[in-house]
């Protein structure tokens, strides 16, 4: 048995999420990931209106606020066997990219970059030298050496001061953070920049639904926008010309910026691509309806099991209604802090909590063990740019082709698209979905545009509810991945109401077969070189982007402590 590695709490995360880890000749053996708080909305929401629970659910969180939302009304919706009009749909899109946009820049450079950078060698940088990569890499605006310099003055007054902000803690002089000092250079430079264009990807999503977080634009059967070309008080000629220089924006920051930066760390990183498969079943469903009939999307779903050296062939998952994907999902709570035994669907699931003292043999978690025919899955970026490219659709294609490209030219040495199953593939595959989705915008953009300047300005379906029980689930390929709202509704009220989100699936702790759930799986063999500074775990778990709420604790294989150190 080899040294006990606890992280409670893990940071540059949303929620609250502990990780043990055994750590036996510098790698790691065994993993347990442990979310340490309990939501309960799924008891609140019983007894109440259908057309409320998406007000309710999308306080599941403070950060993906818009997903949940979606979700429910989705599931509502479908439980009534309703489509919304046209205009909802691309507003609805509109909403979930400019969120996703703001999500993903928000994770790479703000969440995860620091477990790459080296902050403290930027005095040492040359801007000139920052610059002329910069150049190599895109044509963005901001690169020039001018600007390289401001930011190595910034970041050195910062690290001289004695209250150095952000930059206080972190595995400085980690050996394992390999960058020379003018490639730590750009990307703090660009960190700093992305605050400013994930604030307008923000602003977007604040236009369409009144406020972010927490939207307020969403009803059952589409969405409360009031549109009319003419009036200054609904979404006019102005308004929506606003929106599309706002997506102009950030999509030069992320084509230009964002997904070149990730090519370059993984390129610079290419080892990591050897770290973190995880399990074998990749899962992702497909959104952004083209219209009102959600019966055709721009990004697809699917089923992907990994073969040795190859993606192999996926199922393909055409819509929400496929057979198969609404009756496979399940959720065991074996190792969760939960009342019951057997894996049970979500339109039967129970959410009654019953915690009891972290016990890595027993319970050990607020989170349930989802299951897809009866087997792990990760869902999230990975797995809906790998399933797309698997079935050959062409934006995803595109994209993907061009990132690998990028990081083989860069790496010098060629990386496949089979070695994307893995820690830095989760990078490139965020960074991939951000390009694709930067590019969708315009187009829905334009649709909405056209239907409005067209003269329709429907944005409502009326909704009835109907006597006895009905069911519904609403899907959503969120920023972390298959997000699914479940409902059952009896006599117009909820008589249960399940979520199974992104973290979930990814976060699983182990089933009644003792079979982990990817972080767990994607730790194991991970190399630490050493057990003080767990810096490896963490890129490890951050590449997932988690989603729960900083002091780590390190143990010998008895549990005694050995020492004490912050993980930022």
């Amino acid at each position: 048995m080899g040294n006990r590695v606890v992280i409670d709490p893990l940071t540059r995360i949303e929620g609250h999420l502990r990780v043990d880890v055994e750590v036996a000749e510098g790698r790691v053996a065994e993993a347990w990931a442990s979310c340490t708080m309990w939501r309960g909305i799924e008891k609140i929401l019983r007894g109440r209106d259908p057309r409320d629970a998406w007000a309710f659910a999308q306080r599941f969180c403070g950060v993906c606020t818009t997903v949940h939302a979606m979700a429910s009304v989705r599931a509502v919706e479908d439980a009534l066997g309703i489509w919304v009009p046209p205009n909802a749909q691309y507003i609805r899109n509109l909403t979930l990219i400019a969120h996703a946009l703001h999500d993903h820049i928000v994770h790479f450079y703000h969440l995860s970059a620091l477990d790459w950078v080296d902050v403290t060698t930027i005095p040492d940088a040359d801007p000139a030298e920052a610059a002329k990569l910069a150049s190599q890499l895109s044509p963005w605006h901001r690169n020039a050496p001018e600007e390289m310099a401001a930011v190595k003055r910034k970041v050195t007054g910062m690290l001289n001061s004695p209250q150095p902000g952000l930059f206080a803690h972190g595995y400085w002089g980690h050996q394992e953070m390999k960058l020379p000092p003018h490639v730590n250079l750009l990307a703090v430079s660009h960190y700093l920049q992305a605050l400013e264009y994930q604030r307008k990807a923000n602003q977007v999503v604040a236009m369409l639904g009144g406020k972010t977080p927490h939207v307020q634009n969403l009803v059952v059967g589409g969405v409360a926008n009031a549109i009319n070309p003419d009036s200054q008080a609904a979404m006019n000629v102005d308004r929506l010309y606003r929106m599309k220089s706002l997506l102009d924006e950030v999509a030069a920051f992320v084509h230009q910026v964002y997904l070149p930066d990730v090519c370059a760390i993984a390129a610079l990183y290419s080892d990591w691509f050897e770290h973190g498969q995880g399990v074998d079943t990749l899962l992702a469903v497909p959104d952004l309806p083209r219209g009102a009939q959600a019966d055709a999307f721009d990004l697809p779903g699917g089923v992907l099991r990994r073969q040795e050296g190859g993606l192999g062939t996926p199922r393909v998952i055409a819509d929400w209604k496929d057979a198969t994907l609404r009756a496979e999902i399940t959720e065991d709570v074996s190792h969760a802090w939960y009342q019951g035994d057997a894996p049970l669907h979500p339109y039967k699931g129970e959410t009654e909590p019953a915690h009891a003292p972290f016990d890595p043999k027993g319970k050990y978690t607020w989170v349930k063990a989802p299951r897809y025919e009866g087997r792990p899955a990760e869902v999230g970026p990975l797995a809906d740019v790998l399933v797309g490219y698997a079935q050959g659709h062409p934006l995803t294609k595109t994209w993907l082709d061009r990132a690998l490209q990028t990081v083989s030219s860069i790496a010098g040495k060629p990386i496949p698209v089979h070695a994307m199953w893995s820690t830095m593939g989760r990078y490139v595959a965020r960074g991939v979905r951000a390009a694709m989705l930067a590019e969708l915008a315009l187009s829905h953009w334009e649709r909405l545009t056209d239907n409005v300047l067209g003269g329709d300005g429907r944005v409502h379906t009326p909704v009835n509810f109907p006597k006895g029980r009905i069911e519904g689930v609403g899907f959503h390929a969120a920023p972390r991945g298959l997000l699914s709202h479940w409902v059952v509704v009896e006599d117009g009220q909820l008589a249960n109401y399940q979520a199974v989100v992104p973290t979930t699936w990814n976060a699983s702790p182990r089933d009644a077969q003792g079979v982990p759930g990817p972080y767990e799986a994607s730790l194991v063999g991970v190399p630490v070189a050493n057990a003080e500074r767990p810096l490896e775990v963490l890129r490890t778990i951050h590449a997932f982007d988690p989603c729960m709420a900083c002091a780590c604790h390190t143990y010998d294989a008895a549990g005694t402590e050995v020492a004490t150190v912050k993980v930022l």
